[in-house]
């Protein structure tokens, strides 16, 4: 009975409200849109007044999932593996490489071993691609990289040596600023780390 009210009264003010721009309006009446009862239900008032759902908002698909939780496995995964790297930055003081040199060493050591076992079990040993750097590519970022160096190492012999005293003053307060920023944040450390 209640939701029957309800229904009546929502398609009451939707006759006033049509009533009102009927008046008001000069257009014709076959260029009015028709109203749906889709338009009749009531609007659904989310938390922060949001329009879409939360899915939507995170853009859907596979992150989305990730962050909602909806693929549990992988948000596990996702989740263990940054604590497993937390837990070796953070707490264990591990260095980043340090870990790319440790998982080199064992990696090749593997391929080694297995490339060696592979004669006892009667398997074919692993495929190991060979990787060939082109050459002109290699000069092309020599070169380049040489070009750049060169092009600072003469700036900074001008600046020196007194031709631009713009560039001079610049590279000076730039310093400066550099240098009091450094104090205030070591500083600001100092406090928060020692009190």
């Amino acid at each position: 009975m209640a939701e029957r009210s309800e229904e009546t009264l929502l398609e009451k003010i939707a006759e006033k409200i049509h009533a009102v721009h009927d008046s008001s309006s000069s257009d014709s009446d076959d260029e009015k849109p028709k109203l749906s009862d889709s338009s009749l239900k009531p609007k659904i008032y989310r938390l922060f007044g949001r329009e879409k759902p939360v899915h939507q908002v995170l853009g859907g698909g596979k992150p989305a999932d990730l962050f909602l939780w909806r693929d549990k496995k992988a948000s596990a995964a996702v989740l263990g593996g940054a604590t497993a790297i937390w837990v070796l930055f953070e707490l264990m003081e591990y260095h980043l490489l340090t870990l790319v040199c440790h998982s080199l060493i064992l990696s090749l050591a593997v391929l080694f071993l297995w490339s060696n076992a592979t004669t006892f079990i009667n398997k074919s040993p692993p495929h190991i691609p060979q990787v060939i750097i082109p050459e002109d590519l290699a000069v092309n970022i020599a070169l380049s990289l040489r070009f750049e160096i060169n092009r600072s190492i003469s700036a900074l012999r001008d600046i020196a040596s007194g031709r631009d005293l713009k560039a001079f003053l610049a590279v000076c307060s730039c310093s400066k600023c550099l240098f009091f920023r450094g104090i205030y944040i070591h500083t600001k450390f100092f406090y928060v780390f020692n009190i």
